[in-house]
């Protein structure tokens, strides 16, 4: 899409990064927002070089809530497509001994995203256009002990971009959830996941691409993972309290 404008939010993570360039590949224009200014700036100049588009970085921080209006109001051209990259994973033994921890989690997966959402949200109702995409993850399936205040805040993530989607659809305007499963990154360097599911940043940043263009409601990376949460959302409470997930 020649000359339009891509947002992405949280754009330091790898997953925006191969984002971003799968979309600057197809001609889109790139704003990378987020709070690490070099880093921005050193990706911008390589959007620029290898697809030669225009790439701009931008400061945001999204659990500062207060800033948001202005931070969108100053994007000029607006966006036609939006981004949702940010997180925090966090410590699940750390977050049930200090709220502070807790906290952060919440407001880097969910209401830092509720917030500006809303801002752009509004935008794009006025406008008739665009598309939203939200990066979600499996762990807000299905509470599991092991993670369960990250995966509240992608439960709720989830749920309000599928509100989002139904009240924005009358406007024109598509809402796409992501679940991703295990993806290698620098958040999950030094887990010891499987290799058999897991995705690198660039097949995640092909499925979103192709996701944004078959209008999809949600997608999963890899398609395994639809399976194995559909087992796991259905395994009776009496034996789910028994496992170690």
């Amino acid at each position: 899409m020649s000359n339009a404008w891509l947002l992405v939010l949280g754009a330091n993570s790898d997953i925006a990064v191969a984002t971003a360039r799968r979309f600057a590949k197809e001609g889109w224009n790139i704003y990378l927002a987020s709070r690490d200014m070099d880093n921005l700036a050193k990706e911008a100049a390589n959007l620029r070089l290898r697809y030669e588009v225009e790439a701009r970085e931008t400061f945001f921080d999204a659990i500062d809530f207060a800033s948001h209006q202005a931070f969108y109001a100053a994007l000029d051209p607006k966006p036609a497509g939006i981004i949702v990259a940010f997180g925090f994973l966090g410590d699940q033994p750390a977050a049930q001994k200090d709220f502070s921890i807790a906290k952060k989690i919440m407001e880097s997966n969910y209401t830092g995203a509720v917030s500006i959402l809303e801002v752009i949200a509004q935008d794009f109702e006025a406008r008739r256009s665009g598309f939203i995409v939200g990066i979600s993850s499996v762990a807000g399936d299905r509470g599991r002990a092991s993670n369960y205040i990250y995966g509240s805040a992608k439960a709720g993530l989830s749920a309000y971009l599928g509100g989002l989607r139904h009240r924005l659809a009358k406007s024109s305007v598509h809402v796409m959830t992501v679940k991703p499963g295990f993806v290698a990154t620098k958040m999950t360097a030094g887990m010891d996941l499987p290799k058999k599911l897991l995705a690198s940043p660039q097949e995640l940043a092909e499925a979103i691409y192709h996701g944004i263009l078959a209008s999809h409601n949600t997608i999963y990376t890899k398609k395994i993972w639809r399976l194995i949460m559909l087992i796991i959302t259905h395994i009776p409470e009496k034996i789910f309290k028994k496992t170690n997930l």
